[in-house]
């Protein structure tokens, strides 16, 4: 239906960035009105997934019986640990809409083998709950983990750093030192 995912994680040539195994890029897709997205409910076991949109809203439904609207700015973290089935779809009211558009990212984390059989769980991270400051006069958002003096409230299982940075051509920033890999997307 016009709707694309990009994954950049694995591949040939790097199959995972630290915890990070798998990193989709959503879109971007603008939709006619009555169409949209409509992922059915399926499952996951032994990892998490992080949400991150840029554009839209998505619906997030889970078998622990969440039920929540993600939209740009917000995080949503779900650890499917020994299993979770979830679905991932527009309300009808959104798809209705003249101007239904959807752009975003989900990264999937790989679990420490000993969380790997936890209780699933689903947090959910309003837009104002993400530390955002001007580094070298560059808006950063410190999604997940420490960076610049500020720590993200989003749980994680593994030392990770998840960073979104809005440069204007010629701007720099000046990356977090870390003990572990690094990627730019």
């Amino acid at each position: 239906g016009g709707f694309s995912v990009r994954r950049a994680l694995p591949s040939r040539q790097q199959r995972m960035v630290g915890p990070w195994i798998f990193f989709d890029h959503m879109g971007p897709a603008e939709f006619a009105p009555g169409d949209g997205i409509d992922v059915r409910p399926h499952p996951h076991i032994n990892l998490a997934t992080v949400t991150y949109l840029f554009e839209g809203e998505m619906l997030h439904r889970d078998s622990l019986g969440n039920e929540i609207s993600i939209v740009p700015g917000e995080i949503n973290l779900m650890v499917a640990g020994k299993g979770i089935v979830h679905s991932e779809r527009q309300r009808e009211e959104i798809k209705a809409g003249n101007d239904n558009a959807l752009e975003g990212l989900q990264l999937w984390l790989a679990l420490p083998e000993a969380d790997e059989e936890m209780e699933p769980e689903f947090h959910h991270y309003a837009g104002d709950q993400i530390p955002a400051l001007m580094i070298e006069s560059v808006p950063v958002r410190v999604l997940i983990g420490s960076a610049y003096g500020v720590k993200s409230p989003v749980k994680t299982f593994a030392q990770t750093l998840y960073i979104e940075a809005s440069l204007h051509t010629g701007q720099r920033l000046t990356l977090p030192d870390t003990v572990s890999e690094r990627a730019l997307y």
